[in-house]
């Protein structure tokens, strides 16, 4: 199975640099369901060929949530939104797959040094799963829009998913239920804020949203030079 465990894992990681040089979030977020397919199929590989009803539950689980629910709520955000592209990110798509290129070739490297309390049924899951991590946290700080911002949560929280989901073996079953739990709850309220900021501002760059002052301070020295005096008469 650890042949199969190698093949998923460089799956995750080509739909990791992927991400990292496209532009479309419909895209993008195809992207990261294909993720959670993939990580669907990881809690059956570690436990095969003695499968049980929890990594049965816990494969399905993350099949539907990550699959399927997620996507349905940020392609619905996205319609609402009624954007199409990330334009203008802070760092560019060919600096950001480079540097995709250069954090992968580290993880590697320090993946065959790290030394693990249980030995991996793959000599790629240490590094798949902290460069999974690194994406998502890239995404979040170098994306304007707060929708890839969303993907770059769900890609780091894949990240720990599929550390957990092969190592993590007497992880407690509420443990992982409660983390999908977050993840859902975080997806869902973060598309509502989605929806009211475009509905409010006509978009959902974030970076823009930094620029908003109180109109009253913006325009208090024009108050002022209209202010009148006792005779009714304006002065400056």
């Amino acid at each position: 199975m650890a042949v199969w465990i190698d093949a998923l894992m460089m799956l995750l990681v080509l739909a990791d640099l992927v991400l990292l040089g496209s532009s479309r979030i419909s895209f993008c977020i195809r992207i990261v369901a294909f993720q959670g397919i993939v990580l669907g199929g990881l809690p059956l590989l570690r436990h095969a060929p003695d499968l049980g009803v929890r990594p049965l539950l816990l494969a399905a689980t993350a099949l539907m949530v990550k699959g399927v629910v997620f996507p349905r709520l940020l392609l619905k955000a996205l319609r609402d939104a009624n954007i199409r592209h990330e334009i203008e990110p802070f760092v560019g798509y060919t600096s950001s797959i480079v540097f995709g290129v250069v954090a992968l070739g580290v993880f590697l490297a320090l993946g065959r040094r790290l030394e693990m309390p249980l030995p991996a049924p793959s000599g790629l899951v240490v590094p798949a799963s902290f460069f999974t991590g690194l994406v998502g946290l890239f995404l979040i700080m170098t994306r304007k829009k707060a929708l890839t911002q969303v993907l770059g949560y769900l890609v780091m929280e894949n990240g720990i998913y599929a550390f957990g989901a092969v190592l993590a073996i007497e992880q407690p079953w509420l443990v992982e239920m409660g983390v999908l739990l977050d993840v859902f709850v975080a997806v869902f309220v973060m598309g509502i804020i989605i929806f009211h900021i475009s509905r409010e501002f006509d978009h959902v760059d974030t970076h823009r949203l930094a620029f908003l002052r109180d109109w009253r301070k913006s325009y208090k020295p024009v108050l002022m030079k209209g202010k009148k005096n006792l005779e009714g008469e304006f002065e400056e």
